[in-house]
């Protein structure tokens, strides 16, 4: 079971986390932070152990085991421009990346636009939903799912799953690693919102494809080229030829 006496004596934060909720089981924390308006306290983090239809970018499913694992969504309430959401979605990445590093020193790579990786294996995603009025997103949550226990992943996956305890060899605490991300992120969201120059700049270091021959899916679309950079806002800048593309979704693999 989740320590929440033992998450909270780690947890330092001015808001992030701050209302914490803690279900055995819902069908989506992204979902019901998004839609249920009961939940109206900015930084609300709305932790399951078990989501009966956890999901990842383009609806694909998240299998997570019960009990071993974090699966969590953040809310946010304060308006946002809806160019920098995607500075969040990096912004994310970045603080789970952070904490694998500080607390189990394994070496991250972070992928665009939101997967963390392990060995080349992934160990986490991030899903960023949000409703808006007018220009303004008024209200954004942060989907997070880290494989942290799980022992082995059966089955097919276009990119290898791996978790903490297979790269770090021993089984961790939820509690801790869930403190040291929200720490994490707090610190990363309040630089954001004055610059976010040094934020994306510490994911173009964590990014190995930069500067590499890739292929971005995008439905039915595919495009071949080098990713040059990422720009301001964190779209994906290919160069096709000559020219350079902004890329703001898509699924992104070496040639």
């Amino acid at each position: 079971m989740f320590n929440i006496e033992e998450f909270d004596i780690k947890l330092d934060t001015d808001f992030i986390g701050r209302n914490f909720i803690y279900s055995d089981e819902v069908d989506s924390t992204n979902s019901l932070l998004l839609t249920k308006k009961d939940f109206n306290i900015d930084g609300t983090v709305l932790l399951a152990e078990f989501q009966r239809s956890g999901r990842g970018r383009k609806n694909r499913t998240w299998i997570s085991n019960a009990g071993q694992n974090l699966t969590f969504s953040i809310l946010l309430i304060n308006e946002i421009k809806e160019n920098k959401a995607n500075h969040i979605n990096l912004g994310a990445s970045l603080a789970v990346a952070q904490a694998l590093e500080n607390l189990y020193q394994l070496n991250v790579e972070l992928k665009w636009p939101n997967d963390v990786l392990v060995s080349k294996k992934k160990i986490s995603g991030i899903l960023i939903e949000s409703s808006s009025k007018g220009s303004k997103i008024n209200r954004l949550v942060v989907g997070i799912g880290i494989n942290v226990n799980q022992p082995n992943f059966p089955g097919k996956f276009e990119i290898q799953p791996t978790s903490i305890r297979k790269e770090f060899k021993s089984t961790v605490s939820r509690e801790k690693l869930l403190s040291e991300i929200l720490n994490n992120f707090e610190i990363i969201y309040y630089q954001l919102k004055k610059n976010a120059t040094k934020i994306l700049n510490d994911w173009r270091n964590r990014c190995k494809l930069i500067g590499e021959k890739i292929k971005i899916v995008e439905e039915d679309k595919i495009l071949n080229g080098v990713f040059e950079d990422i720009d301001e806002d964190g779209f994906l800048l290919l160069k096709v030829g000559n020219k350079i593309e902004k890329i703001y979704f898509g699924d992104v693999s070496l040639r």
